[in-house]
């Protein structure tokens, strides 16, 4: 019998929550990264930068029409930015 998948992380190599099925990141992964990073939000940056890396590399050979810049918004844009 297999376990029920809580964690909204993403599925390799389409880059879509094992939880839901929906795109990741989504709101819960968005909120649950916001809270494992609280306090280093450029540890954050840097992870979903090599994340979004990942994902440019696998949804390549997947799935060819999905657009760098479409992965830009999906998982760098919505981070907070803070003025200096």
């Amino acid at each position: 019998m297999r376990t029920p998948v809580r964690d909204h992380v993403p599925s390799r190599p389409t880059w879509r929550c094992r939880a839901c099925g929906i795109a990741w990141p989504y709101s819960p992964a968005k909120l649950l990264l916001l809270a494992r990073y609280r306090g280093d939000m450029p540890g954050l940056m840097v992870h979903l930068v090599t994340l979004r890396e990942e994902a440019a590399a696998q949804l390549a050979e997947h799935d060819p029409g999905v657009q760098s810049t479409d992965l830009h918004r999906r998982f760098t844009d919505w981070m907070p930015v803070r003025s200096p």
